[in-house]
């Protein structure tokens, strides 16, 4: 018999595996998980009850064209349906802009660190990762993103707030920028952090969207919305790169126990803002009680909080997790910590605090 195996696309060798966030232990002493960024209650109210009831019939497809979630987007945020798209996660949809946009010999931009899926998604359509160093207070630097851009470029991903360091890119810096790019590059404002933002001097991607046919924003409901095991994700963008999206993604990618439980979401918004606004105390807490501990803290407008400890990274994560709480190290970098019920964060906190005094 022959030796040769399946020939497979170069693109692939060396493509980093994503690192989900690690499960709290089942019988062991880590209670609670705050590595993955979810959020800690449960579905909100109308949204379960609608999801089971869609789940009775989920022996047929789901509706392609996510009609009645499209409308309800279109609705809720004031954009045509020509201007949406779905797909699985706002992850799924950014490899869709990746697949729209670039391939190889083409150039994608994004900060460094940010979101971890960027490389991945960017190498597997064998476009080329152009990675530009966050700047001394962890947040994007515009300026060298933009010099980075070249004749290659097609996309940039700006991920606001940034994923995992919770800083942000505020008004002025993100419109200078985006009136620099050239109007033939792509520009993503990933916010899929979004409804945690307090800072007054942020703007909301989708103003920015809307005189600028080079700009999309992607949007989850993975995060505040609390529907993170549903997979349902969109974005936003004027109607040719929205059309693109809906030619690259998955057939019947969002199911219908997904649309239903978005659509049931969207039409319990107070519920959601009580949710969040005890998401942001609990981080403005966390947050204060690291800094009292001695922590050098990003300020986070996220749902988490970024330590960077370089070395120590690894040996406060499992300190962490020995004392009940499981969170996200990057290996020689830092950590990041999601905002959890109460009892999580104060078990972190103690850890912390315990860690620090031996230090």
């Amino acid at each position: 018999m022959s030796e040769k195996t399946p020939k497979l696309r170069a693109a692939l060798d060396g493509v980093p595996t994503y690192k989900p966030g690690k499960p709290a232990a089942e019988g062991g002493p880590a209670a609670y998980k705050l590595s993955s960024n979810e959020n800690p209650y449960p579905p909100l109210p109308g949204v379960l009850e609608r999801a089971v009831a869609a789940a009775g019939a989920f022996n047929r497809y789901p509706d392609m064209a996510c009609t009645g979630l499209m409308a309800e987007l279109s609705e809720r945020f004031g954009v045509p349906t020509e201007h949406l798209a779905t797909g699985t996660g706002s992850v799924g949809v950014a490899q869709q802009l990746i697949q729209s946009t670039a391939g190889p010999g083409d150039e994608v931009i994004y900060a460094w660190r940010s979101f971890e899926a960027y490389p991945i998604i960017t190498q597997i359509s064998g476009a080329t990762s152009v990675q530009v160093p966050l700047d001394d207070g962890e947040v994007h630097d515009l300026d060298a993103m933009l010099a980075a851009v070249t004749e290659r470029t097609r996309l940039i991903f700006v991920c606001n707030p940034n994923n995992p360091t919770g800083t942000v890119v505020r008004r002025a810096e993100l419109e200078r920028f985006l009136d620099a790019v050239p109007s033939d590059v792509l520009v993503v404002l990933d916010e899929a952090y979004r409804e945690f933002i307090r800072d007054a001097e942020v703007p909301d991607g989708i103003d920015l969207y809307r005189d600028r046919p080079n700009v999309c924003v992607l949007r989850t409901f993975s995060k505040a919305y609390g529907l993170a095991g549903l997979r349902v994700g969109f974005a936003i963008a004027h109607e040719p790169v929205a059309a693109a999206l809906r030619k690259t993604a998955v057939p019947f990618g969002v199911s219908q126990l997904a649309q239903e439980a978005a659509v049931a979401s969207l039409r319990s918004e107070e519920a959601l803002m009580e949710r969040v606004d005890a998401l942001v105390a609990e981080r403005t807490r966390v947050a204060t009680a690291l800094a009292e501990q001695g922590w050098t803290v990003s300020e986070s407008q996220a749902n988490f909080v970024w330590l960077r400890l370089g070395e120590r990274t690894v040996d406060f994560a499992r300190a962490c997790e020995q004392a009940g709480a499981v969170i996200r190290p990057f290996p020689g970098e830092g950590v990041r910590v999601s905002i959890g019920e109460t009892e999580a964060n104060d078990i972190f906190l103690k850890a912390a605090e315990a860690f620090r005094k031996e230090l």
